[in-house]
């Protein structure tokens, strides 16, 4: 395939979409290799840019989230007097392959797959919302992981700060006006090279080089090698406002942006100041771990302690009042059973009902631990997270008083024939949106980083409005710092709701979590449990139904029967796709939650396409492990073990 311009001729060689599906007729958009600066292949729709691949890095375009060569096919990005093209090329013919661009304006990659004689959706051009051309308008860059996606670069500040939450078509501007002859340059790494339509390039200079060429020139506003090949050769120049620049996580080509000499030194003191606050934070670590030994030990030699109320976050409730409440522990009041006792609904003397969960007082859990746990769960207060309203710690009772939800759990509605039509499409959809903002606060706007690892449909509460709220924090794990992952021998938790890291190698992460909201939206969407899935044309479990589904273009048989008549279309397309890519078989294919929410909420989005799912061959030896996962009853809430690095 070749797309480009013959230089002598005037001949261009475009792909054009078709104006719908069943009409070949050229539609609005044309994607094309634009030749002013340095070359790049542009999509436009109806003369408006939508889509820049960003420079030639030399082995691919500037947008791509990885500098490296494929296994299936070859790239050439010619530039010469003569022309200008971009060609790729199949080292397999056997293997037919074509691109299109759809009638949405999507740049597709399609591969024929033999046994069943359909084409398949290898990869977009577009991977998703920080792919529309510059969205975050001048000096600013994307990161799909944000939330608002756009960010201002190092040294510069929101062109309107009231707007830039909702709006950053303005960009941003300078912190510092620059000098011209004392400017510096600050160094980008890992991101997608700006608009190269107002640059300059020379292949046959170097970095150093490059960089004087562009102090000397006041209008010079950033420079890189564009080519990255072989330590990175070539120069090239950018002239005006930096615009359509995007984050990822792994990118070879570095981008010097021109600054004004005090952002420099900024940057350095910044760097100092955070060399101190390291040397000063590992200091004071070794201080206080050497006063919290000697606490410790003191702690240790005494008996009898109790609790001390004046560290408590949460009300302490007294004994009679929970006793009187719960109509004295009544059997008829049990509304749960966990393992570490009981949950008794009750209603206090102002008729605010609760779930009371009382400790067997066989648990082993000390008094010590449990006001640790107390004083960690009465900070995290999020309107999808189930409230813990006090507790109760009088003589040898220890209990912990929640908001009671009176729609019991989702899986109480979805899984059940008789019950699951009374929760129409958009009762689940915003039960969806409610589990991803609040996972979403647990993992990154929390003041404690979270990971569930028990995420379930059975531990997700519905109130009266059938807002969803995350419960049962029995096994969760708080990450501090820079950690981003975690290892245990001891792997607990439900079987068709864990990663495969986790439940093979016992590996957690937020990517974890993220597994486990994909099978969720799955189950919600099609009203069948995944672990407990038949078909009877293959032994795959309901991830393994889905992916069949998608990659034969059928995915719409997924949806629950009884959705048939409430459900949106666009709605369960985006949750299935969003779904799916949250349970792909590697975690760091999976999105973080942020995209996730972001996603399920904006219609419109091109979203990536997803890879083969983890864990998704049934009838395996994990059959039997599944006990744990219909031992929770409605309202069941647990102590929470949260453990620290």
């Amino acid at each position: 395939m070749k797309i480009g311009k013959n230089l002598v001729t005037g001949m261009d060689w475009n792909v054009t979409s078709w104006k719908s599906t069943d009409d070949p007729t050229p539609g609005e958009y044309v994607d094309y290799v634009d030749s002013h600066g340095y070359p790049q292949l542009l999509l436009s729709r109806n003369s408006s840019i939508v889509f820049s691949s960003g420079p030639w890095t030399g082995i691919a375009f500037s947008s791509s989230p990885s500098n490296k060569p494929t296994l299936y096919y070859t790239f050439e990005f010619v530039i010469n007097k003569q022309e200008i093209y971009f060609k790729y090329e199949l080292k397999n013919d056997s293997m037919p392959t074509r691109v299109v661009i759809n009638p949405s304006g999507v740049i597709e990659h399609l591969t024929w797959i033999e046994h069943t004689q359909s084409w398949f959706l290898y990869l977009t051009a577009q991977l998703d919302n920080c792919d529309r051309f510059a969205l975050c308008g001048p000096y600013s860059s994307c990161n799909i992981n944000n939330s608002p996606p756009c960010d201002c670069l190092k040294g510069f500040e929101p062109r309107n700060p009231q707007e830039s939450a909702a709006d950053w078509s303005s960009g941003c501007v300078r912190r510092t006006s620059l000098d011209c002859k004392q400017d510096g340059f600050l160094k980008f790494s890992g991101i997608k090279m700006p608009d190269s339509r107002n640059s300059w390039h020379n292949e046959s200079m170097n970095l150093e080089d490059c960089e004087k060429m562009c102090l000397a020139d006041c209008n010079c506003t950033a420079y890189s090698n564009p080519d990255i090949r072989n330590g990175g050769s070539g120069c090239l120049l950018w002239f005006g406002e930096l615009i359509d620049i995007r984050k990822f996580s792994q990118n070879e080509q570095n981008l010097y942006v021109r600054v004004a000499a005090s952002e420099l030194d900024r940057n350095r003191w910044r760097k100092r100041s955070v060399l101190i606050a390291v040397i000063s934070a590992a200091v004071a670590t070794f201080v206080l771990s050497i006063l919290a030994w000697f606490s410790f030990q003191r702690r240790k030699r005494r008996t009898g302690s109790e609790v001390e109320n004046e560290d408590m976050e949460l009300p302490l409730f007294d004994l009679v009042t929970v006793n009187s409440a719960t109509e004295n522990f009544s059997c008829a009041n049990v509304i749960g059973e966990g393992g570490f006792g009981p949950v008794y609904k009750g209603i206090l003397p102002n008729e605010q009902e609760i779930a009371v969960k009382r400790l067997s007082k066989f648990s082993g859990q000390g008094v010590q631990e449990l006001k640790n746990e107390i004083v960690l769960i009465s900070k995290l207060q999020h309107r999808n997270l189930v409230k813990l309203l006090g507790c109760c710690l009088e003589g040898e009772e220890r209990m912990l008083v929640y908001e009671f939800m009176p729609n019991a759990s989702l899986d109480y509605f979805i899984f059940d024939p008789s019950r699951k039509a009374s929760l129409a499409w958009n009762n689940r959809f915003e039960i969806a949106m409610g589990i991803s903002r609040g996972l979403l606060y647990l993992h990154q706007d929390s003041r404690l980083r979270i990971i569930h690892r028990d995420l379930k449909t059975s531990n997700i509460l519905l109130d009266s409005d059938m807002n969803a709220k995350i419960s049962d924090f029995g096994l969760a794990k708080i990450f501090g710092g820079d950690q981003v992952e975690g290892k245990t021998k001891r792997v607990i938790g439900t079987y068709g709701y864990m990663s495969p890291e986790y439940a093979v190698d016992g590996k957690y992460s937020v990517k974890s979590d993220v597994f486990s909201i994909g099978v969720i939206i799955l189950e919600i969407v099609s009203g069948r449990k995944n672990r407990k899935f038949h078909h009877l044309e293959h032994h795959h479990n309901l991830l393994g139904h889905a992916w069949l589904l998608w990659t034969e273009g059928k995915v719409l048989e997924l949806i629950d029967e009884c959705l048939k008549e409430s459900f949106s279309e666009s709605q369960v397309l985006r949750c299935i796709q969003v779904g799916l890519l949250c349970v792909q078989k590697l975690p760091e294919d999976r999105p973080m939650m942020a995209s996730v929410v972001f996603w399920l909420g904006n219609e419109g989005l091109v979203l990536p396409q997803p890879k083969q799912p983890g864990f998704f061959i049934e009838r395996n030896s994990m059959e039997s492990s599944e006990s744990t996962d219909e031992a929770y009853l409605s309202n069941s809430v647990s102590i929470t073990v949260l453990e620290p690095r």
